[in-house]
């Protein structure tokens, strides 16, 4: 990308030859390679440089135009900030937005320097290797239909007409593989892995390996499931991508619009078990490419949003902050409006305290625990789930635990109330796992709708 200060003289320069005394940019460059392999063979190589801005501008009448482009040389920022203000008197001209109080704070500068991206043969060649440990793990492992060994850099930046300035860069390698079997008489099984590092020398290939391959290898042997009510663990995914399909919980905008399940005084009241802590922390150490500012320019922080079962806090853009007499919290997106969304969940235990419900606390454990379900992927969350009546119903891939011993299950659907979910756990554990939407640990809850066949 063009250097940050040359893009602000030249949208300073065009701003004032067309009269136009605010407005504000925000831009970002993505540098991504990424390839997929099939039966040893290299199957799809993608390369991609793509940059953007979005411009944003104010009229006399302080009702604001918006657009976006590609082009991010003096002619382009022109024309872009020419659309921009010819789009501006057909703008809201309630809840305008406007810059955040907070775009120029200073921020503690974390400088990471961009990993050195490998080349493409390194990737498939990695990759390929990965494909053959996967298959030779098992005589069951036929193939790996879904894997991918990606590597990114990125650059993002936001400056404004009142001298706010924000640039940083990082890289990302990541790598995902998902297998399946084939065995006479049975129906193929299948199960995947994630990880993420800055670099790909660091990323951890083999354990991504040898997770897909256990997981894989112990949905091999499954059995039906009697419906019924059981008591249930979520994995870190599961949990996590529940808590995901229902975030209008925490969205400010969301709660604006009426398109939540909170309100907006809810806060301090209790929705969940005391068990149970959950921050939005962009800043977390485990949040590898965390971003130290958000789409308006304002510092990224953690936000309690729960705090030992007690609704502490929401998600705020600027809009939404000033709206509800809030502070904004550095998760705002924008472009035609702005949108509010999470960042990176940190779950985690609040602490036992001495009893819950009346009942003395004790830990959990799955090698001791009889006649529990342990859910490791949540599926079709786009269809199963009512964000706004907080139901779900949802297929899922797991096992029937007992003493230790787990036994897949063959197919199962869950349902259940959210809110009645998070007030229900019973346990929070200590050991926590890193998965692309955040850091959590396994969650049980005393019980849950299980059909079976």
């Amino acid at each position: 990308m063009s250097n940050i200060r040359e893009i602000a003289t030249y949208a300073q320069q065009n701003a004032t030859k067309l009269g136009i005394q605010k407005f504000d940019i925000y831009g970002s460059t993505v540098d991504d390679t990424s390839v997929q392999v099939d039966q040893g063979e290299p199957k799809q190589v993608k390369a991609s440089n793509r940059s953007g801005v979005t411009v944003r501008v104010w009229n006399e009448e302080n009702t604001m135009g918006v657009t976006s482009t590609t082009d991010i040389d003096p002619k382009g920022l022109e024309l872009a900030l020419q659309t921009a203000y010819e789009a501006s008197f057909f703008g809201v001209k309630e809840n305008v937005p406007d810059f955040s109080p907070e775009a120029t704070i200073p921020i503690a500068k974390t400088t990471k320097n961009k990993a050195l991206q490998a080349p493409i043969s390194e990737l498939i060649e990695r990759l390929l290797v990965a494909e053959k440990e996967l298959l030779a793990a098992h005589p069951a492992i036929k193939g790996v239909p879904y894997n991918g060994l990606a590597q990114r850099d990125i650059d993002r930046f936001y400056l404004n007409s009142e001298g706010a300035l924000r640039t940083e860069s990082h890289s990302l390698a990541s790598v995902y593989l998902y297998s399946k079997t084939e065995e006479e008489g049975k129906k193929p099984r299948s199960a995947g892995a994630y990880r993420i590092k800055e670099n790909l020398a660091d990323l951890d290939i083999a354990g991504c390996v040898k997770e897909t391959a256990d997981k894989t290898i112990s949905h091999l042997n499954y059995e039906k499931i009697k419906t019924g009510k059981y008591r249930v663990v979520f994995s870190a995914e599961a949990f996590l991508s529940l808590l995901g399909a229902f975030s209008n919980l925490f969205n400010a905008q969301s709660i604006l619009d009426n398109q939540s399940l909170s309100k907006a005084d809810d806060i301090g009241k209790e929705i969940a078990s005391p068990l149970l802590s959950v921050y939005d922390d962009a800043l977390h150490p485990a949040n590898i490419g965390a971003e130290s500012f958000d789409g308006e320019g304002t510092p990224t922080r953690q936000v309690k949003l729960v705090e030992k079962g007690v609704l502490t806090s929401f998600l705020h853009s600027a809009g939404t902050a000033k709206r509800l007499n809030a502070q904004p919290t550095g998760n705002a997106s924008i472009g035609a409006k702005v949108s509010v969304g999470p960042n990176f969940y940190h779950v985690f235990a609040a602490g036992t305290p001495d009893s819950l419900h009346g009942l003395p606390m004790q830990e959990l454990s799955l090698e001791t625990a009889e006649n529990v379900i342990l859910i490791d992927d949540l599926q079709a969350l786009h269809a199963g789930v009512k964000a706004l009546q907080g139901s779900f119903s949802l297929p899922f891939d797991g096992w029937l635990v007992n003493k230790g011993e787990k036994i897949s299950i063959e197919s199962a659907t869950v349902a259940g109330d959210f809110l009645e979910v998070l007030k229900s756990i019973v346990y929070v554990e200590k050991e926590a796992e890193l998965t692309p939407g955040g850091v959590c640990p396994r969650v049980w809850v005393s019980e849950l709708s299980i059909t079976g066949e």
